[in-house]
């Protein structure tokens, strides 16, 4: 296990921030945290990462406690923040070089040319990083924290921002940091991005774990398919149902009213565990 979470709390003033959150992370293993803005993804982040400390509850990453053995946390941890934090006025390679000499990475020079090359941004090594685009900027930061390879990576909101393109590109990134036997925490807003990359993915709302499972399985706890009709106001509403019956049922009590039915899918479950009612976004 390379991450463990126990009855973690977190409170800033007034704001219980984190409100006893457990779970784990298997090595290999990518593990989504869901939920909107506010949920306490980013406390959680900051917590593993030693940023903050925990009010309650403990954390250990490789059998580390965060808060006892922080330099060996920080050793085994690498953060992906959401905000760009490179040095605009440095090149990618002094970047990465720099880093590289904070993490006292052994035989530097030769590990950043190999991560460039691994990452496909060895074409932009002499470029000032205030002159890339967004996707290659996010490129360069996931590539300098593979350099001190960290067993866990923290990915928050990762491909925000992004064109559509662009993010399927991180995406290949993210897999081959899996492939090489990293583990990954990833939080997002887009749930076909948890789809797509996530073993398993828990789903937070006002600081609690609401729901914990892989995608298909909290897609099959909360039902097979959604009724989507017109509201007054012209908003789209949605009604998750569980079986064939039930949906013929709720198709009678809509009446008239035009309607769609489809496959439910993991932005459904989110959204109704995420403290939105089930009859409207």
């Amino acid at each position: 296990m390379i991450l463990k979470i126990e009855n973690l709390h977190k409170q800033y003033k007034n704001v219980k921030a984190v409100n006893g959150v457990s779970f784990e992370i298997k090595k290999g293993e990518i593990f989504g945290l869901l939920g909107p803005n506010g949920a306490g993804k980013t406390t959680v982040i900051k917590m593993i990462s030693t940023l903050t400390k925990p009010d309650e509850g403990f954390i250990e990453v490789k059998g580390f406690d965060v808060v006892k053995n922080r330099h060996d946390v920080r050793k085994a941890v690498a953060v992906v923040p959401q905000e760009n934090n490179l040095d605009g006025d440095l090149t990618v390679h002094d970047n990465l070089l720099v880093y590289a000499a904070l993490r006292r990475v052994p035989d530097a020079k030769r590990k950043v040319l190999e991560i460039m090359e691994r990452f496909g941004i060895a074409s932009k090594r002499n470029e000032l990083v205030d002159k890339l685009s967004g996707g290659q900027k996010r490129r360069v930061i996931i590539a300098r924290v593979m350099l001190a390879e960290p067993e866990l990576i923290l990915l928050d909101e990762p491909t925000l921002g992004l064109d559509p393109s662009i993010r399927r590109e991180i995406w290949n990134l993210i897999v081959q940091i899996k492939n090489r036997g990293k583990s990954i925490l990833l939080t997002t807003h887009y749930t076909e991005e948890a789809e797509s990359l996530c073993d398993r993915v828990a789903i937070m709302s006002s600081g609690k774990i609401k729901r914990m499972g892989t995608p298909e399985e909290l897609i099959n706890e909360a039902g097979r398919f959604v009724l989507e009709t017109s509201g007054q106001d012209g908003c789209r509403v949605f009604r998750i149902v569980r079986s064939r019956d039930e949906l013929d049922e709720a198709m009678k009590e809509n009446g008239s009213a035009a309607c769609t039915v489809r496959d439910a899918r993991l932005e459904d479950v989110v959204v109704i565990e995420g403290g939105i009612n089930e009859h409207g976004a």
